[in-house]
């Protein structure tokens, strides 16, 4: 890993958990609303807030430097790649030959022409013999049988 990505990376984690620490550490605007009403500071309540205190200054800078890094290791990480966007990703990696699932007990499919579309893999043919593994269905559905009261149904005689 180059040394300026360690370093922003350093440095985004420590803004980050300096905005944690500072956020928790500010009190909620309507933490004096229930004093505001009882005690003479209600002007406080429905006025301005007022200058803006070091914790809020320094959660502002703190974010300005988070994003700031954030940037940067975007930047950094993908100035080295010259590859298109199309070449890079998560499955540039993943082997082409698992894309299209094999039949059990068959060999795997050879390609027997190029194909039109590339990168296509062809369509693997069917077992001659079918595997013992995979239970067949029934070739037709067995006729319902009678209910106990219903009769027979007779063809008329001529």
């Amino acid at each position: 890993m180059p040394l300026m990505l360690k370093l922003l990376l350093a440095v985004q984690v420590i803004s980050a958990l300096a905005i944690i620490v500072l956020v928790l550490l500010q009190q909620g605007k309507g933490a004096d609303m229930g004093s505001a009403f009882g005690s003479g500071s209600a002007g406080s309540l429905f006025g301005a807030t007022g200058a803006a205190n070091f914790l809020s200054r320094a959660t502002k800078w703190a974010a300005v430097v988070f994003f700031a890094s954030t940037a940067g290791l975007a930047y950094v990480s993908h100035k080295g790649s010259t590859s298109s966007a199309v070449d890079s990703g998560v499955m540039q990696s993943y082997p082409a030959d698992r894309s299209v699932p094999q039949v059990p007990g068959s060999a795997p499919a050879t390609p027997s022409g190029a194909s039109s579309v590339p990168g296509a893999a062809s369509v693997p043919a069917a077992p001659a013999k079918p595997d013992a593994s995979v239970p067949s269905a029934p070739a037709a559905p067995a006729a319902p049988a009678p209910a106990a009261g219903d009769k027979p149904t007779e063809t008329p005689a001529k």
